[in-house]
């Protein structure tokens, strides 16, 4: 009788395998559905996945947008939120949790109850521009996360300018206030570490600065860009929020989180009419030379060889 070639999986082959599984790092992120691809889950999935962690990705709503603009927001139900999100935590260890735009004060109070259940686990939060909603709809939110959220947060994310406007409304000065005084508006809501992006430095460069009331930690200077991109935010906050998972301390997280968005605008791509995307997967993007080689080698193919498919990789 012909013997299986293959060899039996020991006991010990069966528990090793299991132990690889269970060692996966988990990052729960709440954010909207994003059909264009540009940011929301769609981003957040990406980039996590990019730095090495698994999304657990919490649909809150869904944005009706192109890559243009964003026309109108649906949010889900609070019940649908938390029904997805304990589900989830009933099954899998939880890292860190990355919070984007979950579209109502109901949705925020649901996350923010969940984050103080698991009070162990950092939050990231990232509050993206809403200047396309409504002003008493943004109150609102703003008011709620204030209130419900950012005494829960470990790290706030966000642009000088949308941070600005939303902790510090009444500021009078003819100067720009620094990520330091950001920083201070936020901790007295609760919230230890703030990440200010875009500070402006000149015309031709702006600043992200990691600090706390009493110092900065750490910062990143970029060259501007001369194009606008959708889905920069989403990405650093989630990249944050894998690294930090993946066990980083802050500075080295956050570091390695802004040089990996760098890499994805740097290799920024146009799918539509509207503004650039982030490659999220630059990294996977061939070599020239590699290129080349692959050039040479396929010149002098002949047969099957000939009909192979081209290869799947992220070239835009």
């Amino acid at each position: 009788m012909k013997q299986d070639s293959h060899p039996p999986i020991s006991h010990q082959s069966e528990n090793k395998a299991a132990e690889e599984v269970e060692s996966a790092v988990c990052v729960m992120t709440f954010n909207a559905n994003d059909p264009s691809g540009a940011g929301g889950l769609t981003g957040d999935t990406a980039a996590i996945a990019s730095v090495g962690a698994h999304a657990l990705a919490i649909v809150t709503g869904t944005y009706v947008r192109d890559t243009t603009e964003i026309v109108d927001f649906v949010a889900f139900d609070d019940d649908t939120v938390a029904d997805q999100a304990r589900t989830v935590f009933q099954d899998m260890p939880v890292q860190a949790i990355k919070v984007g735009f979950v579209g109502s004060p109901e949705n925020l109070a649901i996350v923010a109850e969940l984050t103080a259940d698991y009070a162990d686990v950092p939050v990231i939060a990232y509050m993206p521009s809403l200047s396309w909603w409504s002003d008493d709809l943004i109150d609102q939110y703003h008011d709620a996360f204030v209130e419900l959220l950012l005494p829960q947060t470990s790290v706030l994310v966000g642009n000088h300018s949308t941070l600005r406007r939303w902790l510090l409304p009444d500021w009078e000065s003819d100067r720009l206030p620094t990520a330091r005084e950001i920083a201070k508006a936020a901790s007295t809501k609760g919230v230890p570490y703030t990440l200010v992006t875009g500070v402006p430095v000149d015309k031709e460069h702006f600043d992200n600065v990691l600090c706390t009331p009493q110092a900065v930690l750490g910062n990143g200077q970029f060259e501007r860009f001369d194009v606008s991109f959708a889905g920069a935010g989403d990405t650093l906050s989630a990249a944050l929020a894998a690294l930090i998972a993946c066990d980083n301390d802050l500075g080295d997280a956050t570091r390695e989180a802004l040089t990996y968005l760098d890499g994805c605008l740097s290799a920024g791509y146009r799918p539509g009419m509207g503004q650039l995307l982030p490659d999220r997967m630059f990294w996977a993007l061939p070599d020239e030379d590699e290129e080349d080689d692959d050039a040479s080698e396929s010149d002098g193919a002949t047969g099957v060889d000939a009909l192979r498919l081209p290869p799947n990789d992220t070239s835009h």
